[in-house]
């Protein structure tokens, strides 16, 4: 039987963490795109249903596995989403989430090297910590905790990143580093205790909303898709460019506005509800683009009322089927 001309000519592409919130909108971006796609999971906080909708695109490929183990596979280009993004999460076990990160990167470097396959790192706006430069530019080393109990996943990616560049300088890689600030949108975890998500949820079940502290902490929301566009420019630039380059939305808000419009947007009774504030939860979160804009003319085109409306879609759709919040929660993970 003759083999497909076009499957020879394909980019043939790995998405690690690919079952997950972002990394389910990468692959479905990667198959429009023409390219041949492995999606990676071990579903700690992936999740199927969030790629149901590819299985039968002969280009698609779903595998089962943890990043912390060697994967052997031919690849022409890897996107390294896999680690836990949400304090719930990456808290649960924080040395499986350092593990995730660090063990997770050697892995897929060195199938890099052996492959010559071009790798991209989701990186974090975490690796700033609570910054005392703002908005948070990539020459800015950052203010980290290396002994708190966020230090799993901030310290677990700045070591990635170092990774990255180690292999680069030692072994030529051609890498690719995005530093990912607060993303929103469809497919989010609604247990993953980001205040997208968690207010949504509130908002459309007539909760209470929950705001830690006085809700003057800022942060700055992006929607999914701007950030997959993105990573495929990341991803097209010349081999010379390596990173780290910060993708996010700078339009800052503070926690109580994000608050506030998602009641006015869902029509919600809910009211506002102040708890403590976390250890180490960063006081403000603002990227400086003008290296994105500048190298690969990017910048976020969805303004927050329009992705919020989107997003709030997708969770009233999952309440409206007869899901209770719980139910919701559970069916997402």
């Amino acid at each position: 039987m003759s083999q497909d001309k076009s499957s020879l000519t394909r980019k043939r592409v790995l998405v690690t963490g690919g079952a997950g919130f972002l990394g389910s909108h990468l692959c479905e971006r990667l198959l429009n795109d023409g390219s041949e796609v492995i999606c990676m999971d071990n579903y700690f906080t992936g999740n199927k249903q969030n790629v149901q909708h590819l299985m039968d695109n002969p280009a698609f490929e779903l595998m089962r596995h943890d990043v912390t183990f060697p994967l052997y596979l031919e690849v022409d280009e890897i996107y390294n989403l896999a680690c836990p993004a949400s304090p719930i999460h990456y808290q649960h076990d924080p040395v499986q989430t350092t593990k995730t990160s660090v063990h997770g990167a050697i892995n897929m470097l060195g199938l890099a090297k052996r492959t010559g396959a071009k790798i991209f790192q989701a990186s974090t706006s975490e690796v700033y910590g609570d910054p005392k430069v703002h908005p948070q530019k990539e020459d800015y080393w950052g203010h980290v905790n290396p002994i708190g109990f966020r230090s799993c996943y901030d310290e677990g990616k700045r070591c990635a990143e170092t990774l990255f560049f180690d292999y680069r300088r030692q072994h030529d890689l051609r890498i690719k580093v995005g530093r990912i600030f607060n993303t929103y949108g469809p497919r989010m975890h609604p247990n993953d205790g980001r205040v997208v998500s968690n207010f949504i949820v509130q908002a459309l079940s007539n909760e209470p909303i929950t705001i830690y502290g006085e809700g003057q902490q800022t942060r700055s929301f992006c929607y999914c898709l701007d950030l997959i566009e993105a990573f495929v420019r990341i991803m097209g630039t010349d081999d010379s460019f390596t990173g780290p380059v910060n993708i996010g939305n700078p339009d800052e808000f503070t926690i109580r506005q994000l608050a506030e419009q998602v009641i006015k947007l869902t029509n919600s009774k809910s009211k506002l509800e102040f708890l403590d504030l976390p250890s180490d939860d960063p006081t403000q979160r603002k990227p400086d683009i003008s290296l994105a804009k500048s190298t690969f003319g990017w910048e976020p085109q969805v303004k927050l009322e329009e992705g919020l409306v989107k997003t709030i879609k997708y969770f009233d759709d999952l309440l409206k089927a007869g899901n209770s919040p719980a139910e919701v929660i559970a069916i997402n993970g």
